[in-house]
């Protein structure tokens, strides 16, 4: 679908600036799944090939091709992943702790004890996502929030993978609790120091698996395409 829909806007099916069909209309056109459509669009919105407008609709902001970056980023193995989310969420914890509001307090509670609670692994990794990404809304950025959006079902699948194999421990609630405890303090130093703290374990690692036999971690290229996430 993605192939579809981006082949559409090169084409020049709808020029740049213009609003292309709402959902129901693409999937009827393009013959998929109106979730398939959404999901798409929530892509090329994320590379700056969309726009999604509240209210009024999705323009097209450019015709260039993404796709090569987004197959990188697929391929991506977990190492390379978690190496770009060490720099996000360090960030992210930083500034959250100088902008956050008492209602990104309470909403990043109930984030963090759902973490807490997810017992199944998909679920488990869902809510890692949520909690991470929650620390990203809190910082008032719209490009890191952005970065976020655009990586979280990596972050997803990264969590998935590690919570079923047990080679590669994740950090557990008091580890993530640190990064909110500090974050509520107005603390960005240590929400900062906090942050690094989750990453940096699983991605030494990582390191070490990668340099041992990076075929056969089950978190490389060819292997599980659950490879890559967050902490």
């Amino acid at each position: 679908m993605l192939d579809q829909l981006q082949a559409q806007v090169s084409g020049g099916s709808w020029p740049v600036g213009e609003r292309i069909p709402a959902e129901l209309d693409l999937a009827a056109q393009l013959g998929v799944s109106r979730p398939a459509v959404r999901e798409a669009i929530r892509a090329l919105s994320h590379v700056g090939v969309l726009e999604v407008r509240r209210g009024d609709g999705t323009y097209v902001r450019s015709s260039g091709d993404p796709r090569p970056l987004l197959r990188r980023v697929t391929r991506a193995t977990a190492r390379d992943v978690f190496e770009v989310q060490l720099a996000y969420d360090v960030q992210a914890a930083r500034l959250a702790a100088r902008r956050r509001t008492g209602a990104d307090l309470a909403r990043l509670e109930e984030l963090l004890r759902a973490r807490d609670e997810a017992t199944e692994a998909d679920e488990f990794g869902a809510a890692d996502a949520r909690f991470h990404l929650g620390v990203a809304e809190a910082t008032r950025n719209p490009v890191l929030i952005e970065a976020m959006r655009f990586f979280i079902h990596r972050l997803h699948e990264s969590m998935r993978t590690i919570r079923l194999d047990h080679e590669v421990p994740e950090a557990g609630p008091a580890a993530h609790r640190a990064v909110l405890d500090a974050i509520a303090a107005g603390d960005p130093d240590g929400a900062a120091r906090a942050a690094a703290a989750v990453v940096q374990p699983t991605l030494a690692i990582l390191e070490g698996l990668v340099g041992e036999a990076p075929t056969d971690t089950g978190l490389e290229p060819g292997a599980s395409p659950a490879g890559g996430g967050a902490a």
